[in-house]
């Protein structure tokens, strides 16, 4: 089955009365409530559940080995392999089983706000809300770009058709399946809408580096003067309070391309963690979520519809998605110029890395394939200790390619544009978890300012015994016994065998990238 026939078979299911095409956020929320998929809550959002799925499902993700892109995939349990003759064959599975359905629901729109470099998609669903939810999360066309002339990328998503693995050749009864050639993103077995958005971002990791444009996984924003700064983070680094800045705009909080004119967010929403959720702390958020917006798994009061932010009780990756124009405080259209700060955010736990230091661009590359946090104890079943976790490139579930192609774009940008990096540390200090304490929010507040507003670039700088790394010997605002590790403990031997035992999994974990310029693994990691 080529390309076109994949097309042929979609397109004489979309030719039924029952499909309804790019209806209007309200008829979408009308067809929400009457099919009894989600409720209304008082803001006006909606509040859907996802059942026993409530978050992405990284074993179910398979990519078709095909002649185009066999030699260019990383090929491994990230990007696991499947054969066209399965995809085939379950894809027309999953169309015979939408033709049933009494509704389908299709929307058409972009990937990418610069329009030199942006992608069609089109996506079928069995669900109204997850069709609302693509509606807030990708960038919706003017009248005038609703046909682009370009073949779109299409998701196919039947959430209540579950896979055989003995007939189908799956891992479960869920699969998430990428057909380059085909041009579509097959997904079944899930109710959790973010596959749909985490499979086009994969997508844009494969395509925008054969354009020459690097993808990347942060928020970015930009400064009344026209400075931009990325936001590079895993869960729990404080990427979005940091980024979202009431004297910067927001250009994006999560998927961005950065091309030869500058940066440029993927999406036209926001998908928005929001446990522990309130107006205090998170105003602009808080506020984001009304009419329109969708919300994932939240607990509510049923009799007054108010969302309990604080609950977990369907999962603690409660989530909302909402539209970019939501947010007062943006950048539209979402296009800036080149970065000036890179801010790469580590939560320690081990309480041994600096609360800030400058990176050079070989240190950047490293700390970049590294992608380091840690995990908390209680966080997951059987943590009991801060574990050490590596996510290559701040975000390897969805790099398709090598990750050293990401790490030499991320070289080539920096030197080309002379972009200051820094690593921020914003987890623990004077100790480890449990001992020690976490990094006071306005410390690294004014960590954060001073380097995107270029007190630091020229800063008198230390070295760090262990890892090498840069520390200013002084920030604004910020004690200077904060500043160095090895000072806030009170046992320095206790601090040194905490920082050797961290170092060394750092130095374990890139033995993986066995590609990488020998430069980059000895002079950019921790030195033991």
């Amino acid at each position: 089955m080529n390309s076109l026939a994949a097309k042929n078979g979609l397109s004489l299911l979309l030719e039924g009365e029952n499909v309804y095409q790019n209806l209007s956020v309200p008829q979408l929320v009308e067809k929400i409530l009457s099919r009894n998929e989600a409720v209304l809550t008082s803001t006006g959002a909606i509040r859907a559940t996802t059942g026993a799925y409530t978050g992405r499902s990284p074993k179910d993700k398979f990519i078709v080995q095909e002649e185009s892109v066999n030699s260019k995939i990383e090929w491994g349990p990230i990007n696991q392999p499947i054969s066209s003759e399965i995809f085939d064959r379950l894809y027309h599975k999953v169309l015979s089983y939408l033709k049933l359905q009494d509704e389908l629901f299709v929307f058409d729109g972009f990937a990418g706000a610069d329009s030199r470099y942006r992608l069609p998609i089109r996506v079928v669903n069995e669900f109204a809300w997850h069709n609302l939810f693509a509606n807030q999360l990708f960038i919706r066309p003017e009248e005038d770009e609703k046909d682009s002339g370009q073949e779109p990328f299409t998701i196919v998503s039947a959430p209540n058709f579950k896979a055989d693995p003995a007939e189908d050749g799956t891992n479960s009864e869920t699969f998430i399946i990428v057909s380059f050639e085909k041009r579509v993103i097959l997904i079944g077995g899930t109710e959790y809408a973010g596959e749909m958005k985490k499979s086009i971002f994969s997508i844009m990791n494969y395509l925008l580096p054969e354009a020459g444009i690097f993808p990347m996984h942060c928020s970015a924003n930009v400064g009344q003067e026209g400075d931009v700064a990325l936001f590079f983070g895993l869960s729990g680094t404080g990427k979005t309070t940091l980024s979202a800045d009431p004297k910067r705009k927001l250009i994006g909080d999560d998927e961005h391309g950065w091309s030869s004119s500058g940066v440029f967010n993927i999406e036209g929403g926001c998908y928005a963690k929001c446990i522990s959720l309130s107006e205090e702390k998170e105003p602009q958020i808080f506020n984001a979520i009304r009419f329109g917006s969708v919300l994932e798994n939240v607990a509510i009061n049923e009799d007054t519809r108010e969302a309990d932010y604080d609950s977990a009780f369907y999962t603690e990756n409660t989530r909302a998605a909402y539209s970019l124009d939501s947010l007062d405080n943006i950048v539209l259209p979402s296009i800036a110029g080149h970065p000036n700060t890179i801010v790469f955010l580590t939560a320690d736990a081990f309480g041994v890395l600096p609360p800030i230091s400058k990176l050079t661009k070989e240190q950047a590359m490293y700390h970049f394939l590294s992608g380091y946090t840690s995990k908390l104890a209680g966080t997951e079943r059987g943590i009991t200790s801060p574990e050490a976790t590596f996510s290559t490139c701040f975000g390897s579930p969805f790099l398709p390619l090598p990750a050293q192609v990401y790490a030499e774009m991320l070289g080539k940008k920096i030197q080309e544009h002379n972009s200051e990096v820094y690593l921020v540390n914003t987890g623990w200090t004077g100790g480890e978890y449990g001992t020690g304490k976490r990094m006071k929010l306005e410390y690294t507040r004014a960590m954060v300012q001073a380097a995107l507003e270029g007190e630091l670039a020229s800063a008198e700088l230390k070295t760090d015994s262990i890892f090498g790394l840069q520390i200013p010997v002084h920030v604004p605002g910020v004690p200077d016994g904060v500043l160095v590790p090895s000072e806030t403990w009170a046992d320095y031997g206790a601090y040194e065998a905490k920082a050797k035992q961290l170092a060394e999994k750092f130095k374990h974990n890139f033995t993986k990238f066995t590609s990488v310029k020998q430069e980059i693994a000895d002079l950019g990691g921790p030195l033991v």
